[in-house]
Parts: structure tokens; sequence; C-alpha cells
């Protein structure tokens, strides 16, 4: 009986240490999954904060040059205010003095007449001539700086609305009429004979037609007193450009 006890016990020993092992196999297996989860996880966590970096560095970047942009832009922007308001000054002071300078012309005018009539000495008589003189030479001279003045005010505007709106287009006297005098097909630029003179601007834009026939656009990159080059636009060109073609603005 003892015997037999004895190997119960031995058998309920071994059945509990299978059981414990059973447990204690499945809780570590368990465990090394839960790891494993929490190991991939962690590397999908690391992953995404990488991507996450990568794509804040990126937009940082971008923000920056952004700005860097945005304070040219209106750096430019106020510089041509200002200088719009600087020759809109000038062109006041300057039309004020063409007035005044006229006024006075036509004073000594009445006043040369009015000794005229009342007999006065050849040399008085010369005196008011050459005021006169004097005086239609200085209205010529502010009638050109005023000229100028304006053609000046013109293109900063223009400059100030390229500024503000990229894709302007530059207005252009629409009676406008010009020739081709040289051209250049290897790099597509031609030379007109019409320049500030006539009204042109930078990136003013012009259509050249032989016979009425549409040859090519052109857009004006440099402008002189009395001629300009123009690029040919890409895409805009359906035959050569020749000397003698004729040129009108584009709207």
């Amino acid at each position: 009986m003892l015997r037999i006890s004895l190997v119960i016990a031995i058998i309920a020993a071994l059945a509990v240490g299978v059981l414990n092992f059973v447990m204690v196999k499945e809780k570590i297996e368990t465990t090394e999954k839960h790891r494993a989860d929490e190991e991939t996880a962690k590397k999908d966590a690391l992953g995404k904060l990488a991507k996450t970096t990568k794509d804040l560095e990126k937009t940082t970047a971008e923000l920056t040059t952004t700005k860097e942009t945005l304070a040219t832009t209106t750096s430019e922007r106020d510089k041509a205010q200002a200088e719009v308001t600087s020759l809109t000054k000038k062109a006041a002071d300057l039309s004020e003095k063409l007035a005044k300078s006229t006024q006075e012309r036509d004073d000594a005018r009445a006043e040369l007449a009015a000794y005229k009539t009342t007999g006065q000495t050849p040399e008085q008589i010369l005196g008011f001539v050459d005021k006169i003189k004097k005086l239609q030479e200085t209205i010529e001279v502010a009638t050109t700086e005023n000229k100028l003045l304006a053609q000046k005010l013109r293109s900063t505007e223009v400059k100030l609305a390229k500024i503000i709106d990229p894709d302007f287009l530059v207005p252009l006297p629409p009676e406008l009429k010009g020739k081709v005098v040289a051209t250049d097909p290897k790099w597509d630029f031609v030379v007109l004979d019409v320049g500030a003179d006539q009204g042109v601007l930078t990136d003013g834009e012009l259509l050249v037609n032989r016979n009425g026939k549409f040859v090519a656009r052109l857009r004006v990159r440099t402008v002189e007193k009395g001629r300009c080059i123009a690029n040919i636009m890409p895409g805009q060109k359906l035959g050569d450009v020749i000397e003698g073609d004729q040129v009108l603005p584009a709207s």
C-alpha cells in the first residue's frame, strides 16, 4: 500500500511538473510574441518618426525659401512704388515749371507787342526778343525733360504691375508700327526700328507679319531711344523673320 501511494505521489508530482512546464512554455512563447510585436511596432514608430522629421525639414526649408522670395518681392514692390511716387512728383514739378515758363513767354510776347505799339527803341525790342528766345529754349528743354520723365514713369508703373502680376501684358501704343532691320536666326532675336521715342517698353509683345500674314510673336528685351531688340517667343513662329517684315502691337 505504501508503495502504491508513493507511485501515485510520484505520478501526481510528474503531472504537476508537466503542467507547470506547459504553462511556463506557453507564457514564455506569449512573452516572446509580445516582445516581437513591440519590437515591430517600435521599428514602425521609428520609421514614421524619421519620415515625419524629414517632411518637417523639407517643409521648413520650403517655408524659409517662400519667406525669402516674399521678402524680395515686397522689397522690389516697395522700391518700385517709391520710384513711381518720386517720378510723379518730378513730373508735377516739371509740369508746373513748364506752365510757368509758357506763361512768362506769353507775357513777354504781350509786352513786346505792347512796346511795338508804343514806339520803343530797337534795343528795348531786341531785349524782349532775346528774352522770348531764352524762354522758348527753356520751354523746349522742359518739354523734352517732361517727355523723358513721362516715359520713365510709364516704364516704372509697368514694372510695378509686373511685380504684382507676373502675367501682366505690357501695353504698347495701338498706333505703333515698325519693321525688322536685322535678324539673328541662331539666337532667335531681331532688331526693330522703333524704341522709347515711339512708346516701346521692355516685355512688350509685338506681332511680325509679312503681306498681312502672321510670321512670329516677339517680346521686347532691350529698349533704346529709336530702336529695340526683341526675342522670338518659343512656339510662336510660323516662319523665319526677315529684314523688312512689319511689326504691330500684340494687343
